[in-house]
Formats: structure tokens, sequence, C-alpha cells
């Protein structure tokens, strides 16, 4: 199926009285999402353990800032 049949099968079935914001949204979130697909297909994908290492040291990294700046006594 080519690109335009798919954004025109998502738009049809979209409630009739979704806003254009809300197919922009959703043709927006399909583009993406092909884009990684299409990222992965070239070997250029972040291996699941790397994510998750990324994503926990950001957590914490957030946390400890958020810590950090509470006043003394909280």
């Amino acid at each position: 199926m080519i690109e335009k049949e798919i954004v025109l099968e998502t738009i049809r079935a979209l409630p009739d009285d979704c806003s254009l914001e809300e197919i922009s949204e959703r043709i927006e979130f399909m583009a993406a999402v092909q884009k990684g697909l299409d990222q992965l297909d070239r070997g250029e994908g972040i291996p699941h353990d790397e994510v998750k290492r990324q994503l926990t040291t950001r957590l914490q990294t957030n946390l400890i800032s958020r810590c950090t700046k509470l006043p003394i006594g909280h």
C-alpha cells in the first residue's frame, strides 16, 4: 500500500466530527512511526538495553536535580 492510501484510510477511520488538528496530529504520528521503522530497517535503532540505561540515567539525574532544589526541612 502506498503512503497516500495509508493516510486516506487513516482519515476515513477517524470520527466524522474530528478537527483538522486531530487529522494533522494523526498524520504526523504516522509519519514519525514510519520514520522510526525506516531507521530500524537501516540498522540505525538503539538496542533496548541501551534505551533502558539512558532512561534510568535521565530519571535519576532529574530526581536528584529536583531533590536538591527542595527547601530544607521538606
